[in-house]
């Protein structure tokens, strides 16, 4: 199984990516910081210096509908965001 779920691509994440040199990723939940930082490097071939991580809960919900209450959830995510050495560039969209 992979630790790297999928890159993180937004307007925030990209300005990070070219001001500050750093890319985020959603991640399995149990990975720590050096399978992280494992990953992006054999995946991507950069070297990584920092790895930050957050956990996020589930959110819960309940419906009230015509058959009764309904409680669900989503699922717990993982992000990492993930600081490359000067002068390495990860292209996600090179690939399209």
């Amino acid at each position: 199984m992979s630790v790297l779920i999928k890159p993180i691509i937004t307007e925030k994440m990209t300005a990070d990516s070219e001001l500050f040199n750093r890319y985020g990723f959603f991640v399995e939940p149990k990975a720590n910081k050096l399978e992280i930082k494992e990953a992006v490097e054999t995946t991507y071939g950069v070297s990584v210096e920092k790895v930050r991580t957050m956990n996020y809960g589930p959110n819960r919900k309940t419906r009230y509908t015509k058959t009764g209450i309904q409680h669900g959830k989503t699922n717990m995510m993982k992000k990492a965001i993930v600081d490359v050495a000067e002068g390495d560039i990860i292209d996600f969209y090179s690939n399209l």
